[in-house]
């Protein structure tokens, strides 16, 4: 089984490097397969520039073989050219934008099927804002006001982006509609990474992670490790 990398949003802005290289390494090294996702960013037309954001940014950690997929929306997220790129990925990457439209456009399709594929084989699968809402058994849609069902990667979670900004305001309200659940609340320019003994978490970045159940509340700083049967 391969790793999940999670970002609260601002990924590009500088204090990700340390988790990206790490993942970069768990992938196989700057040499190997990096594919970014830009599709969240669609409905707004900035998949584009997004998609050129982040390979610009895996080249300069070193990545050699980074490049942006055309998957944009369901239709394309069965083109065979875009499935054969994710089969040959080692580190898949989600942008953040358009929650819904991000889940839509992968849930049943060929690109998903390829993407859990490449996690079963050792792949990292990576996600910051909508990126990594969706790989949750929950997410809240903040443009429609609602909560939908995420693609099961991580069960019984849901994921609060942009923590230390605004997601910090979702919390009372989603730990009522999603009792039992664990919120992850993770902070801007900060990431966590599954890379620890028995798959424990790790923080990097900026920032840090809180994660809610129930009535508890727990908060971790860059370095610290945990689990989210906490």
């Amino acid at each position: 089984m391969g790793y999940i990398l999670l970002a609260g949003g601002a990924e590009f802005g500088g204090q990700m490097a340390i988790a990206d290289r790490r993942a970069i390494e768990l992938a196989g090294g700057v040499e190997t397969p990096l594919s970014i996702i830009a599709a969240a960013a669609a409905p707004d037309k900035n998949h584009q520039p997004a998609g050129q954001n982040g390979v610009d940014w895996f080249q300069k950690l070193g990545a050699v073989n980074v490049s942006a997929l055309p998957l944009i929306d369901r239709t394309s997220a069965d083109d065979p050219a875009v499935v054969e790129a994710l089969d040959r990925s080692r580190l898949i990457y989600m942008l953040g934008g358009f929650p819904r439209h991000l889940a839509q456009s992968l849930a049943g399709s060929n690109s998903w099927q390829a993407m859990l594929a490449a996690h079963r084989s050792g792949a990292v699968i990576a996600g910051s804002s909508a990126g990594a809402m969706i790989l949750c058994d929950h997410y809240y849609d903040p443009y429609q006001k609602n909560i939908f069902s995420g693609l099961g990667l991580i069960p019984g979670a849901c994921i609060l982006p942009h923590h230390d900004t605004f997601g910090e305001s979702w919390a009372p309200g989603l730990a009522q509609r999603l009792a039992g659940a664990v919120l992850i609340g993770i902070d801007e320019e900060t990431g966590m990474l599954n890379d620890g003994p028995t798959g424990q978490w790790r923080v990097y970045g900026a920032g840090g992670v809180t994660l809610y159940k129930n009535d508890r509340k727990a908060h971790f700083a860059a370095g610290k490790r945990f689990d989210l049967k906490f």
